[in-house]
């Protein structure tokens, strides 16, 4: 989300040592099963490779509340959820990743497609290989979310907030379910002749990575250092918003973006056929519309796709959708009884959003 201030990147050594020891945990439960211990270590490579976004929007729940630091009394506590969170997101992701047959995060390969990639090369026929990578992931984001919810449960002493925090990463996951559901099914609209609702599209992007990505933390980390409940809400709304807009820009990305810069494809999603704001925008042109139904599927489809949807004006649509929700998520942040200071960083997040090329 670009640079949401967290006291410095000391402060994020206690989540990536929260990472290791859930995937360590995880291993041990099985002693038996090098194949399991292998499937853990290699999941280092994924878990907390990002930007630890969510983690930092915990910490800025906190601050939103308090409009202090967090105090050295709470620093494992905000660590802990923070965790979690960033557990349950690359949970999400490895299960995306089988969802939309894409073979590459972060720069890497994704979990299916490496296991893929290691069966073959032991000689398991192709199909073989294929299907047992998609197990694989299965599994391995399984496991994340198991020790995500852990993490939450166990996330401080007082176990009346560790309740309330841990519901709210819970509630999450099943958010994002819904979500993810509605975007298979929009997704299959170029095969059924229904034509995908920009509502409807915002609204899928709301569950499946809005609240989660920004709002849930927010919220989280509010409850975690004792805030009132509807106040927590109120922030949880407005970092929903701030979600939805970094969805939008996320989809621009997914198209026009440099997958140097972004670590993934910037075909899968053309290739895909993935409902966004950017792709219903440019299908009211019957012709780009037309381009996206055939399935753009060789490197010369895509670019033309690319192009038709450049040309029609969506990129900037979806900017202009995107300014829009961060005024909304700034203007309902405006309106809680939050300390100035506070409010600047929200805003600093916001303007992240707007600017992020990755």
């Amino acid at each position: 989300m670009g640079e949401v201030r967290t006291g410095g990147e000391a402060a994020l050594s206690g989540v990536t040592a929260e990472l290791d020891a859930a995937l360590r945990h995880a291993a041990a439960q099985a002693p038996g099963s090098a194949a399991f211990a292998e499937l853990l270590d290699s999941l280092h490579v994924h878990v907390g490779a990002g930007k630890l976004i969510r983690p930092r929007l915990v910490e800025l729940g906190w601050r939103l509340a308090t409009a202090d630091p967090v105090p050295p009394s709470g620093r494992a506590a905000v660590d802990r959820l923070g965790a979690a969170f960033e557990l349950l997101h690359t949970a999400l992701l490895v299960h995306d990743d089988v969802i939309d047959r894409d073979v590459l995060r972060r720069g890497q390969p994704a979990v299916h497609a490496s296991a893929r990639h290691r069966l073959e090369a032991r000689g398991v026929p192709a199909a073989d290989a294929t299907h047992a990578g998609v197990a694989v992931a299965l599994i391995a984001g399984d496991v994340l979310l198991t020790q995500a919810f852990r993490l939450a449960a166990t996330c401080a002493a007082d176990t009346a907030r560790a309740a309330e925090a841990a519901a709210v990463v819970f509630d999450a996951a099943a958010v994002t379910a819904a979500g993810e559901l509605e975007d298979v099914l929009l997704g299959l609209s170029r095969h059924t002749g229904e034509e995908p609702d920009p509502d409807r599209i915002l609204a899928m992007q709301r569950l499946k990575t809005a609240h989660y990505t920004v709002g849930a933390p927010l919220r989280a980390g509010a409850l975690l250092a004792g805030a009132d409940p509807d106040l927590a809400r109120a922030m949880g709304e407005a970092g929903a918003d701030l979600g939805a807009a970094y969805q939008v820009i996320d989809d621009v990305l997914g198209v026009f973006g440099d997958p140097g810069e972004t670590g993934k494809s910037a075909d899968g999603d053309l290739r895909e056929g993935k409902a966004t704001v950017l792709t219903a925008h440019g299908r009211r042109i019957p012709a780009v519309r037309a381009l996206l139904d055939a399935g753009p599927a060789t490197p010369a489809d895509i670019e033309a796709a690319r192009r038709a949807l450049e040309a029609a004006g969506a990129r900037e649509h979806a900017l202009d959708v995107a300014a829009e929700l961060t005024v909304r998520a700034r203007e309902r942040i405006a309106a809680l009884p939050l300390d100035e200071t506070v409010r600047a960083e929200f805003a600093d997040a916001c303007h992240a959003v707007l600017t992020r090329r990755s």
